[in-house]
């Protein structure tokens, strides 16, 4: 319960704000807050450190990959 009335806060204070939230990224995050604030063992730390580079790479990863695609199809659109 803690962790769903934390991650639905983050999410309704940053829709009024304006500001873009993952809502995956918002609960993975309140999970392992309520965890760790129960017990430092009660989190999976390896599993959280795979959760955040997959985080840091997500983005580069998708900007390579479109700039790719792009460079694919760009020939076959109309200037």
């Amino acid at each position: 319960f803690t962790a769903q009335l934390a991650s639905a806060a983050v999410i309704i204070g940053a829709a009024l704000l304006g500001g873009p939230v993952s809502t995956t990224q918002v609960v993975s995050s309140a999970i392992m807050g309520v965890g760790s604030a129960e017990r430092l063992s009660k989190v999976r730390w390896g599993v959280a450190q795979e959760i955040v580079v997959a985080w840091i790479l997500t983005i580069p990863a998708t900007a390579i990959a479109a700039a790719i695609i792009y460079r694919l199809l760009a020939p076959l659109l109309v200037h």
